[in-house]
């Protein structure tokens, strides 16, 4: 992977991320301002990169093969992610409730907001289709494993499997049934039209988490460095350099190993917070791993990639 291209786009959503926290500082949000942040850039913006990304791409089996595979290695390695967090957690001494709560933050990442524009803007169509791909797959294990870890009472829930039924995985379904049935491209206005939306994902998304940022910091919550020191390790570092090594052994594809490798490297996934406070885990933990992993990730992120680069 050229590092150039990274540190670029890197540099540019840093750069839009600190936009959204002076636009927080002078414009707090509120929850309707919140809720429609969230409807434009899950509803629309996301789920257009992924239909505009598949109708520039021919449906081949190969492409077919390489969606199962990433979807496949989305969840084994969230599992893996999940599993280092909870060793790192025990090898502290912390409570089984605790560990569990500190494996999920370890575990699952931004994948979506953040990963699949930055693939977008990486890898092109293809690299947005196959980031949108395992972004599906580890939204599965969220709600399967990840749920289960939070509960007191381990089980698959329906209200968390309900989750996955959403408009980004909508837009996957949709888009891979009209490519198999050779609809696309459509016509041109609705290839326009996607296009056009897709490319406020981006912008709005590092916005919304600038703005999200400041207020959470705003807060000025305290927490112990120590609770943070392990899973921020493990989610940052240790689980993203980890998986790439790991998928180097197969004879994967180099499109497939250079998503996924972004992928894993994303920060904590920022809709913890919601999802601890919805189980009745320690959501001050999950939000303040959310504010702390994406600022720092905008450095570990070309960090981990360049370690990435030797062995890649």
């Amino acid at each position: 992977m050229e590092m150039e291209p990274l540190l670029t786009t890197i540099f540019v959503m840093g750069v839009m991320i600190a936009i959204g926290a002076l636009i927080g500082k002078r414009m707090p949000l509120t929850h309707d301002s919140r809720q429609l942040m969230i409807t434009l850039i899950v509803n629309v913006g996301l789920p257009c990169i992924i239909l505009h990304g598949l109708f520039q791409l021919p449906m081949t089996r190969e492409l077919l093969l390489q969606i199962f595979i990433v979807f496949g290695l989305a969840f084994l390695l969230s599992c893996l992610g999940v599993f280092l967090g909870f060793c790192a957690a025990r090898l502290q001494g912390v409570s089984m409730k605790k560990a569990c709560e500190m494996a999920v933050v370890s575990g699952f990442g931004n994948t979506g907001t953040i990963g699949l524009p930055l693939c977008a803007a990486l890898f092109g169509p293809k690299g947005a289709v196959l980031a949108a791909v395992f972004d599906a797959g580890m939204d599965l294990c969220l709600w399967t494993l990840g749920v289960m870890l939070l509960q007191e009472k381990r089980r698959v829930t329906l209200a968390g499997l309900k989750s996955l039924v959403n408009i980004p995985m909508m837009a996957i379904v949709l888009g891979l049934l009209l490519a198999s049935l050779g609809l696309t491209p459509p016509p041109a206005p609705i290839k326009q039209l996607t296009a056009t939306l897709a490319a406020i994902a981006s912008p709005m998304a590092m916005i919304y988490i600038g703005m999200l940022l400041f207020d959470y910091l705003r807060q000025k919550r305290p927490l112990a460095i120590s609770r943070m020191g392990a899973p921020l390790g493990i989610k940052l570092a240790v689980y993203p350099i980890a998986a790439a090594l790991l998928i180097t052994i197969f004879p994967l594809s180099r499109e497939i190993v250079q998503v996924v490798a972004v992928q894993v490297a994303m920060p904590t996934i920022a809709i913890a917070p919601i999802v601890f406070a919805r189980y009745g885990a320690d959501e001050e933990l999950a939000a303040m791993m959310t504010v702390f992993s994406t600022l720092l990730s905008l450095v570990t992120i070309p960090l981990v990639m360049m370690v990435n680069h030797m062995f890649l």
